[in-house]
């Protein structure tokens, strides 16, 4: 128990990080979200005895999220995605699994879906839609939550 204790806190020290750097630079470093995807995969190795789990998870992850990224280019004209958003999903994926991705995904968005419509509610008037708004915050909220739900179980929150 101890091992999921100190990967939590790992994990959620760097998507703390990763979610600053990102809302203030728009950039997702590579020096972090790299080792993030190596250090699920040795997580889920260690801990859940599921290296492929970890290793599929990862590479759907980066694999969606850049076939996202491409197809909105093309219809578009413009970026909508980096390629770090998807090296951050990565990393969900090998911390999360395969099978979270899904989740990870829902609660990014339903987040950055609130944010804006909050900010809109706030300023009383809706947010420039050419201004963009990094996705990484919300995709480490996403991981974060899928974690700690997978590493402490349904168990975690009773009655719910």
């Amino acid at each position: 128990m101890m091992l999921i204790h100190a990967a939590t806190l790992f994990l959620l020290c760097a998507l703390a990080a990763l979610s600053l750097i990102d809302a203030r630079t728009q950039r997702l470093p590579d020096v972090l979200t790299l080792p993030l995807i190596l250090a699920g995969i040795a997580v889920n190795g260690l801990i859940f005895s599921s290296l492929w789990t970890a290793l599929a998870g990862g590479a759907l992850g980066y694999g969606a999220l850049v076939a996202l990224e491409l197809a909105y280019r093309r219809f578009r004209g413009r970026d909508g995605l980096g390629r770090g958003d998807a090296k951050l999903l990565a990393a969900g994926g090998a911390w999360c699994g395969a099978w979270l991705l899904p989740f990870i995904l829902l609660a990014g968005s339903v987040g950055a879906l609130v944010y804006v419509g909050l900010l809109a509610l706030v300023r009383q008037r809706a947010p420039d839609p050419t201004q963009p708004l990094p996705f990484g915050p919300w995709l480490a909220l996403g991981i974060a939550l899928c974690w700690v739900w997978r590493a402490y179980g349904p168990g975690l929150l009773p009655g719910i």
